[in-house]
């Protein structure tokens, strides 16, 4: 049985990184705001001044990115055992020397080559991966995440035609029109990584075969799912959300998401370039806009972070709560690198509820294959994950196009 364990309060370090963000936000306020006064007063912004905005904005985004890694690895998940049952004896001399005689319940076979099966993780093993993936993988962090055991998940969807009515207590309930529904089908794909580990490793017994492993293949994990939830063509991959069919908000197919224009091509507008992102929240309805944030790159969200409103007033804000995010127009950002930049007609920036709007599919039953034979003298552990997603309610992810129309 293992337990997570809490939280660390905020240590010397990571108090130090708040401090600098702060310090560095208010001296990108300062050098912005001169900036700015530069070209009411000129007609034209002074060189230097705009080489100063930048270098401190970009100082700004690394102090902030340290500061997020911070506070990830402070949050993150840690397995202390309370006791040692017989799987995961046999899961631990799997691992360290290849005897399997404790894993033959545990016997998992590929679909395709039986030489190729290897055996299932211990469910705690699993759970601590899956914990690290949605720490470190920005979209499974703010989907909405199903486990499953079939190879396609098949979830219906009303496209409408119920009829309801208002009756009182005793009147006749007049028979009405049946919805017409419909079925998303969410395949799950493999996903894997090849971790190597040396025989010294193996042998040291206080290193948590558990957590190495979940470490070693969180980044390959995290990397491939990240672009796929955003970009992937559902073709042995997930399907991600800027691959659906996309019109003018209003005028949208049931499969389509919904765009906003910022009536510039590859930018904002000269003038309020903020209304944008305005208009671009307040295109879901209310109750994705509740909880809706906004996704996009660091690129966009350096130009982005140049924004005030009529009162002066900047428009992003630092967040510097353990487990915060930073926010725009009040609302949190996702900051995803997987995102398209700012360009013609592109899809730069995302805004919605994505928990109601994108379905992740874990499809259960982390495998592993020990492999002491193609690199020796490195031990290869061949790790497979099955993983689906595709978006799940269109209305619920709006996003802005960087185009006239």
């Amino acid at each position: 049985m293992t337990k997570e364990t809490k939280m660390k309060p905020a240590n010397h370090e990571t108090r130090q990184a708040m401090e600098d963000v702060l310090a560095s936000f208010s001296a990108f306020k300062d050098a912005n705001d001169e900036r700015l006064s530069e070209i009411e007063a000129k007609a034209s912004g002074d060189v230097l001044l705009e080489e100063k905005v930048s270098r401190i904005d970009s100082a700004l985004t690394q102090q902030k990115s340290a500061l997020d890694r911070l506070l990830l690895d402070q949050s993150r998940p840690g397995l202390q055992a309370e006791a040692v049952d017989d799987a995961r004896t046999g899961w631990s001399r799997f691992m360290r020397s290849g005897d399997a005689s404790h894993m033959v319940e545990g016997k998992s076979a590929s679909a395709g080559v039986l030489s190729d099966g290897g055996y299932v993780v211990p469910q705690q093993t699993e759970a601590f991966i899956d914990r690290l993936l949605t720490a470190a993988s920005p979209i499974r962090a703010i989907a909405s995440v199903r486990q499953t055991h079939a190879s396609v998940f098949r979830k219906p969807i009303s496209r409408g035609g119920a009829a309801s009515g208002w009756v009182t207590e005793t009147a006749a309930r007049p028979e009405t029109d049946s919805p017409t529904l419909d079925l998303l089908d969410f395949p799950t794909a493999e996903l894997y990584a090849m971790p190597a580990a040396t025989t010294q490793l193996l042998d040291d017994a206080m290193v948590d075969i558990d957590q190495w492993l979940a470490e070693e293949v969180q980044d390959v994990f995290a990397e491939q799912e990240s672009a796929a939830f955003v970009s992937g063509d559902g073709i042995n991959k997930p399907k991600g959300f800027l691959s659906y069919g996309r019109a003018a908000e209003g005028s949208q197919g049931t499969d389509e998401l919904g765009y906003v224009a910022t009536g510039v091509s590859g930018g904002f507008a000269a003038s309020d370039p903020a209304d944008a992102l305005i208009n671009l929240v307040y295109a879901p309805k209310n109750v994705f806009r509740a909880r809706g944030r906004f996704v996009m790159n660091k690129s966009t969200l350096s130009a982005v972070r140049r924004f005030k409103d009529a009162d002066g007033h900047y428009l992003w804000q630092p967040n510097l709560s353990e487990g915060g995010s930073s926010t725009l127009l009040g609302y949190g950002i996702t900051e995803a690198e997987d995102m398209p930049n700012i360009e013609a007609d592109s899809a730069a920036i995302a805004f919605g509820d994505f928990s109601k709007g994108y379905l992740i599919l874990d499809r259960q039953g982390v495998q592993v294959l020990r492999d002491p034979y193609s690199a020796k003298p490195y031990v290869l552990f061949y790790t497979t994950k099955r993983v689906g997603g595709g978006v799940q309610n269109f209305d619920a992810i709006k996003v802005l196009k960087f185009g006239a129309s």
